[in-house]
């Protein structure tokens, strides 16, 4: 038996796309689907698991290597970098060569330079093959959709991306409590040295399991200016996004990055209606619902990863929790989302995922609505009622929208598919941070000079309210040594009341985005494209 099956995705005209598949033989391991499934969850869970568990041991790592802390943000905004820029190419790289050998590289890659960064006594070394996991961990993504999309057919596909997003939600929610324990109980090296006995399990599998699906109709080209023009795009807007936060939102770099980014995107949208094999045939944005899949993304993006960067800061500075205790408090949203990722997949096969999609993002805009309400006092059943809540409506989000763009698009472009569903999420949670950050920023700069002087403390020089504020935006309370203790407790209410005031209303703005988004998910339909994924045998 061959490891390669070949699909025909094309179809007459009118009618939906075949899928003729070479089945594996019945019992055996190669192709089967759930065992498809639990494989490409071991590599995904990796990637996922690395875009938090890293933020609690930057602190150890800064201490460790004498690092700046501009360099230690560079640990994780070089790995979001090399991620967001890469995923569309390396989706088409799946196209081009398969699926499996894409996930087999990723894999293999993301552990190999895991176990680099734990081995590294430098910090540039550690940011250096940091980028490398971005890169690997974006040929991973996309292959493991690219993967289900062929192996499942329709009737089982939004089940199987329902546990695929499970997976997905409990990795990225459960890094900072891995996190803590390991930094807490080993050392900064095991958050990195973990990933190399999972990618040595994902890659047995891969090997042992995976079957290569390609559409017989896959390019057989590559469109190298147009990879050129995607990836500078993508850089310049990503860098925009990374920066304003430092530049500032009025700063002409933020501007001109911006500029740059809408001029690459114009010339690349251009280039690719002039190019015989497109990286990606534009074509695929006249499917509405498609189109919609992305845009719902992008919005649920920054309604969760941008209010969810302030929870953190307000359990952990705010309620004094360690960031064990701040992982644990989130565990209602990772419960929710992981009882909830494969119901939302039965709901959305039954119904299709119109209602579940308006019904998960009007969910996700009361959440957030809740969330601005908290106080410094609020107990922690309250709190869990909001984040259970939120990863209630999350859930059927991440499996509609990633079946949205994924079945709505040409079997053959699936991996490109895979790429815009994973691109669009993370320039989401990028945006989402840096405009509910600059909300954040403009609301604490606003409110503590007034708060600072109506409690009666003394007034700060322009230079010492700067770095106030600064202090205040994440929750910490600017008490310089040696102040009394009465002054030090006013200090840290006016700090606290401030934070929370900002919190709030970058609370409220991604309420209102998640409102905008109920909208868009009533735009989409079921993938018209689905049944060219995988025949039956096996399920």
């Amino acid at each position: 038996m061959t490891s390669q099956t070949t699909i025909d995705a094309t179809g007459p005209e009118g009618a939906a796309p075949k899928a003729p598949l070479e089945s594996p033989p019945a019992g055996g391991l190669r192709g089967h689907p759930w065992l498809t499934l639990i494989t490409v969850a071991v590599g995904v869970m990796m990637v996922a698991l690395d875009g938090t568990i890293v933020a609690i041991a930057n602190p150890a790592i800064q201490k460790d290597l004498g690092a700046t802390f501009a360099q230690v943000q560079w640990i994780t905004n070089g790995y979001f970098l090399a991620l967001a820029v890469s995923l569309i190419t390396a989706g088409k790289l799946g196209d081009r060569f398969g699926h499996r050998q894409t996930f087999l590289i990723g894999v293999t890659g993301f552990a190999a330079a895991s176990g680099a960064i734990g081995l590294s006594h430098s910090i540039a070394a550690v940011v250096t093959f940091r980028v490398f996991q971005g890169l690997f961990g974006a040929l991973l993504m996309p292959a493991a959709l690219g993967l289900l999309r062929a192996t499942f057919p329709a009737e089982k596909l939004n089940m199987a991306i329902g546990i695929w997003g499970m997976v997905i939600g409990a990795s990225t929610a459960g890094g900072p409590i891995l996190g803590g324990v390991l930094v807490e109980h080993v050392d900064w090296q095991s958050v990195f040295f973990i990933n190399v006995p999972v990618g040595a399990l994902a890659l047995l599998l891969g090997v042992l399991i995976l079957l290569d699906h390609r559409a017989e109709n896959a390019p057989r080209s590559f469109d190298l200016l147009g990879i050129a023009l995607l990836s500078g795009a993508m850089f310049c807007l990503v860098w925009a996004l990374i920066k304003a936060p430092t530049w500032g939102w009025g700063d002409g770099r933020t501007w001109l990055f911006i500029g740059a980014s809408a001029v690459l995107f114009a010339v690349f949208s251009f280039w690719e209606t002039r190019v015989e094999e497109p990286l990606i045939p534009l074509g695929l944005f006249r499917s509405v619902p498609l189109s919609a899949g992305v845009v719902l993304m992008v919005l649920m993006a920054i309604a969760f990863m941008g209010g969810l960067f302030f929870v953190t800061f307000y359990l952990q500075n705010v309620h004094g929790m360690s960031p064990i205790d701040a992982g644990l408090h989130l565990l209602p949203l990772t419960g929710m989302m992981i009882v909830g990722s494969p119901l939302a997949g039965a709901a959305i096969t039954k119904l299709g995922p119109r209602i579940p999609l308006a019904g998960g993002m009007a969910a996700t805009a009361i959440a957030m609505y809740g969330m601005s309400t908290l106080q410094a006092g609020t107990g922690s059943g309250v709190m869990s009622v909001w984040f259970a809540l939120l990863g209630l409506g999350l859930a059927p989000v991440m499996v509609g929208a990633t079946e949205v763009i994924v079945g709505n698009a040409p079997m053959e472009l699936s991996g490109v598919a895979g790429g815009l569903q994973q691109a669009a999420m993370q320039i989401g949670g990028s945006l989402g941070t840096a405009v509910l950050g600059a909300v954040m920023a403009s609301k604490v700069d606003s409110d503590l000079p007034g708060n600072w002087a109506g409690a009666g403390l003394p007034k700060l020089t322009p230079d010492q309210l700067d770095k106030a504020s600064e202090a205040v935006q994440v929750g910490v309370a600017p008490v310089p040594k040696g102040v009394p203790e009465q002054i030090a407790a006013k200090i840290t209410e006016v700090a606290h009341h401030t934070f929370i005031s900002g919190m709030s209303l970058a609370s409220l703005v991604a309420a209102g985005v998640a409102a905008v988004a109920v909208l868009v998910a009533l735009l989409t339909k079921r993938g018209a494209n689905a049944e060219a994924g995988a025949g039956v045998g096996h399920i």
